[in-house]
């Protein structure tokens, strides 16, 4: 299958490194300020390199916007988050759908903030979204949801950020304070320069909500306002000292359960599935018949939520 790819950050890097080891090809691929556009077939890893060494607008010699006009079969949408109006990732999406191209999503902005828009544009289009990639990298969360059913499941509950976990595990491993893990965790890569949108918990709760609009099959439509959100920044070391005392740890738990929307910081046994380390996410699924299924995994990283974007490049029909 021939792929457009929109944004070169981490995630769109890995893509286009590891399209052809699924069979598909790269035919057009852009960052902010250029692209890079051949109907057959990319060097990618030339024009990589040519980002890297040179900067964003040695990518290529042609303009960002005329990836959405390229040849291609499916368009792979990694630009960065934008709450609201989900732009200019909703836009992507609407370009490609109307030329009755398939569509595959890490940016959770369109489907957490306008995914009736988005399903409205795909009911009119011969062409498939799909966005496993948007909830917990390389974890089959939204394809195991699809398999069993989403009208069988009767809560989601998960841990959903590793930067968020990754400073929880070390607070209360070395008895550290939450400043000191932040530098640490940015010293390593782990946490952004800006880490707001995941240890206030944002990302997390983004997430959720994707899950909750997939769940309520359209009978309702969800966003961010519809969240309850508690992030990280102000629970004490000594929070985390007495929760190993009584046996029990903190973890930054999201859930979705009916029409609530909830990510929080909570106590959880010590030796339970929701006690995770490091960057490892697990997400809980509640079925009716099933009973509770635990899915586990890396939750983010570019080799890893590229897998789960050309896991799904690979379940669109062909064109």
């Amino acid at each position: 299958m021939d792929l457009a790819i929109m944004g070169t950050g981490t995630v769109g890097s890995s893509v286009a490194e590891l399209a052809g080891e699924y069979g598909h090809t790269v035919t057009a691929m852009a960052n902010v300020d250029a692209a890079a556009i051949d109907p057959d077939g990319i060097d990618t890893a030339a024009a990589l390199q040519r980002q890297q060494s040179e900067g964003q607008a040695h990518l290529g010699d042609a303009d960002p916007d005329d990836v959405l006009a390229a040849e291609y079969d499916a368009l792979v949408e990694v630009t960065p988050v934008t709450l609201g109006d989900a732009e200019p990732g909703f836009s992507h999406v609407e370009a490609a759908l109307e030329r009755d191209k398939h569509v595959v999503l890490a940016n959770k902005g369109p489907m957490a903030e306008r995914y009736a828009d988005v399903r409205a544009l795909e009911a009119e289009s011969t062409g498939e979204v799909r966005f496993e990639a948007t909830v917990a990298g390389a974890i089959p969360v939204l394809s195991t949801i699809e398999d069993y059913g989403p009208g069988t499941m009767t809560a989601v509950r998960g841990v959903f950020n590793g930067t968020a976990n990754f400073i929880l595990t070390r607070m209360a491993a070395e008895g550290l304070g939450y400043e000191h893990v932040l530098a640490e965790a940015q010293d390593l890569g782990v946490a952004e320069a800006d880490p707001a949108f995941d240890v206030e918990g944002t990302d997390a709760a983004l997430k959720c909500v994707i899950l909750a609009n997939v769940l309520a099959e359209g009978d309702r439509e969800f966003s961010l306002a519809d969240a309850t959100v508690e992030g990280i920044k102000d629970i004490p070391g000594t929070a985390l000292e007495l929760a190993r005392e009584d046996g029990r740890t903190i973890r930054l738990i999201g859930e979705v359960t009916g029409d609530e929307i909830r990510v929080s910081p909570r106590l959880v046994p010590e030796h339970s599935e929701l006690a995770v380390s490091g960057t490892t996410n697990i997400v809980q699924l509640e079925t009716e018949n099933a009973g509770r299924l635990n899915l586990s995994g890396r939750g983010a990283g570019g080799p890893e939520t590229a897998t789960a974007i050309l896991a799904d490049v690979n379940r669109l029909p062909d064109r």
